[in-house]
C-alpha cells in the first residue's frame, strides 16, 4: 500500500460518516467521533506495518490504537483485511478475528463478533462481503461467506453461508431474501 492508496481509504472511512471529505472534516471526525478515529490509527498502522515502517510514527499510533481499543472496547487488529469504507456505529465490544476479511461499506455496531470456529467443518473465519450491516450483539463465527447487501439484525447468530440480497434474523438465524436489504441503513456509499 503506497500513501495515495491509504488518502483513498482514509477518504472513503471519512466520507461514510458525513458524505463529504475535506481536512476540516477529518481533523473534527478525529476528536469528536470515536469510531472515525479508531479507523483512523487502524489504517495508519496497517499501513506503517505492510511498508515495514516500524519506527517512531508507527509506535505512536500503535500505542493511540492500543489505549482507544482498550478506552471504547474495539479489538480489531491492523491484520483484519477490511476494505473501503468501514463505518464503526457506536462504541463499545466490537471483536473481531485478525484473520477475517472485511469487504468495502460495512457497518459495525456495538457488540458484535467476528470470529473463528476452531473445529468441525466451519473452522475457520468469516468473509464479509460489500455493503453489509451488522445489527448489535450479532455473532457470525466459522468459514462462512456473508454475501454482498446483507442485513444482520441485531442479536442475530450467524455460523453458515448468507446469500448476496438477505435480511438474517434471530438466534437461530434465519434468512429473507430482500432486494435492497441495506437500504437507508447504509448511507453514504463510497
Amino acid at each position: 500500500m503506497d500513501k495515495q492508496q491509504l488518502k483513498k481509504i482514509i477518504s472513503s472511512d471519512l466520507y461514510r460518516y458525513n458524505g463529504k471529505i475535506s481536512k476540516k472534516k477529518l481533523i473534527k471526525l478525529f476528536f469528536s467521533n470515536p469510531g472515525f478515529r479508531y479507523t483512523y490509527l487502524l489504517r495508519k498502522c496497517k499501513f506503517h506495518k505492510q511498508n515495514k515502517n516500524f519506527g517512531l510514527r508507527f509506535l505512536i499510533f500503535k500505542v493511540f490504537l492500543k489505549n482507544y481499543s482498550i478506552k471504547y472496547g474495539y479489538e480489531i487488529s491492523e491484520e483484519t483485511t477490511i476494505g473501503n469504507g468501514l463505518y464503526i456505529n457506536h462504541m463499545g465490544g466490537i471483536v473481531v478475528n485478525s484473520e477475517a476479511i472485511i469487504g468495502n461499506n460495512v457497518n459495525l455496531t456495538t457488540g458484535v463478533v467476528i470470529g473463528q470456529t476452531n473445529r468441525g467443518i466451519k473452522k475457520g473465519v468469516p468473509e464479509i462481503g460489500n455493503k453489509v450491516w451488522i445489527g448489535a450483539h450479532s455473532v457470525i463465527v466459522g468459514k462462512i461467506k456473508i454475501g454482498n447487501n446483507v442485513l444482520i439484525a441485531p442479536n442475530s447468530f450467524v455460523n453458515f453461508d448468507v446469500p448476496d440480497d438477505s435480511i438474517v434474523i434471530g438466534n437461530p438465524a434465519s434468512i429473507k431474501y430482500k432486494e435492497d436489504a441495506t437500504e437507508q441503513y447504509i448511507v453514504n456509499l463510497i
